[in-house]
């Protein structure tokens, strides 16, 4: 797929210096350029007590996305304009880098590349829609690209996680939380839980107890076809929902969180100098040995 510029938005990261001064050099050279330009700073993490669709400055009407950062500042930026269809590019100004695959200095050769006309590969990864019910009334809604997260407070007891899916009883998890992942987000915290990988592509949820109490309650993986609904158990205490680690919501009891398959799926650019097992290999270490040099 060939991309024609005439305008871009760029969303960088947060707080942070070194993306701020990188965004304004990008305008300014797409602008020598004629390329028109939307720019937007990331907002911090927030903690709501109802959930709407966030707002962005950035139109829908842009041929591209630029996103300056880590994962993290391309997990919000996917909340915000995932909805458009948008192609967007990730720059790895962070730590782990999955899903901004792309590094800083390669930045200007790649866009060079868009700019070009040379052809694009994209992946379209699959989103999850959460909602929650209190009563009739739908208190949150939200599309999210890697993981809605159960969890109880430092000090909270274990707490009891009714799931059940396509309106058929699972079980009850009596654990510390419990997550449930896309592919995109097999890396993140599912990964830390012991749940598996995903290749990002795949159409597939993954429900992950975390420290559950029962040693037979195992991460499962499901179809993206399946209704997952979570219903936390009356002598569960504070108890807290997350989307994507960035934004929280209080999980109360008799609440009812339904967590599918989003309309919505995220179009990423991928890096033309890496694959998906590269990027698993470096960010990962796989393959180096961690007993030295063996002598």
């Amino acid at each position: 797929m060939t991309v024609q510029l005439k305008s871009v938005g760029i969303i960088f990261k947060h707080d942070f210096e070194p993306a701020r001064m990188e965004c304004q050099r990008l305008k300014e050279w797409f602008e020598t350029m004629g390329v028109n330009v939307f720019t937007e700073e990331m907002a911090s993490k927030a903690l709501l007590s109802q959930c709407l669709e966030e707002e962005t400055s950035i139109p829908e009407s842009v041929d591209l996305v630029i996103v300056l950062g880590g994962d993290g500042t391309l997990l919000g930026a996917a909340r915000k304009i995932g909805r458009y269809g948008l192609p967007i590019l990730g720059i790895n100004l962070g730590g782990l880098g999955f899903i901004t695959e792309v590094p800083l200095k390669n930045l200007y050769k790649d866009i060079k590349k868009i700019i070009e006309g040379e052809t694009l590969i994209f992946e379209n990864r699959l989103m999850l829609e959460a909602r929650v019910l209190r009563g009739d009334e739908e208190k949150c809604v939200f599309s999210v690209l890697n993981d809605v997260v159960i969890n109880k407070a430092a000090l909270a007891r274990i707490i009891d996680l009714s799931v059940s899916i396509n309106g058929t009883f699972l079980t009850t998890f009596k654990a510390d939380g419990l997550i449930i992942s896309s592919p995109t987000g097999s890396t993140g915290y599912n990964l830390s839980a012991g749940g598996p990988i995903l290749y990002p592509n795949l159409e597939a949820f993954i429900l992950t107890p975390i420290c559950p109490f029962t040693l037979a309650h195992r991460p499962i993986i499901l179809p993206d076809t399946s209704t997952i609904e979570i219903t936390v158990g009356e002598n569960s205490e504070e108890v807290t929902l997350t989307f994507d680690g960035q934004v929280g919501f209080d999980f109360m009891h008799k609440d009812r969180l339904i967590v599918s398959k989003s309309n919505k799926k995220l179009k990423l650019i991928k890096s033309p100098s890496q694959d998906y097992f590269q990027i698993l290999r470096t960010k990962l270490k796989w393959g180096e040995s961690s007993y030295g040099n063996g002598n």
